[in-house]
């Protein structure tokens, strides 16, 4: 080995400290997540449908639409979609969700499911797509 080689390892184990240890200070942050006071907003045709928290016990929630049913299923800190009438039923695709930001969309029946946070202040939307 060179003298060129020892330092561009040297720079590459310095760059790789740099990410690993603010991340190994700042805790584990799904700790985080399960501290903040999270709640599962359900909007059907982008209305206020229902506001639920988010518990570990089960909660099953049915939303019924002119255009069909969705059924959603809140347990373990999360969310998922579980059943649905509609013709594609990729809305049962997205799986379990847990984290704010997070969401569950059945664009037949125009049903949004995510994830916030309960502190009076809502989390910055990127797009929105009409």
């Amino acid at each position: 080995m060179k003298r060129g080689d020892l330092i561009l390892i040297g720079i590459v184990l310095i760059a790789a400290l740099a990410f690993i240890v603010p991340r190994y200070l700042n805790g584990d942050e799904s700790e985080k997540n399960h501290i903040q006071n999270r709640v599962v907003h359900i909007e059907v045709d982008g209305k206020p449908y229902k506001t639920l928290p988010l518990t570990e016990e089960e909660q099953l929630v049915t939303i019924n639409t002119d255009k069909g049913f969705n059924q959603i299923k809140i347990h373990d800190g999360g969310v998922q979609m579980i059943d649905a009438d509609c013709p594609d039923k990729l809305c049962l695709g997205f799986g379990f969700v847990t984290r704010p930001g997070q969401q569950i969309v059945c664009l037949p029946h125009r049903v949004s499911v995510f994830i916030g946070v309960d502190s009076g202040e809502e989390l910055e939307v990127d797009d929105v797509v009409g």
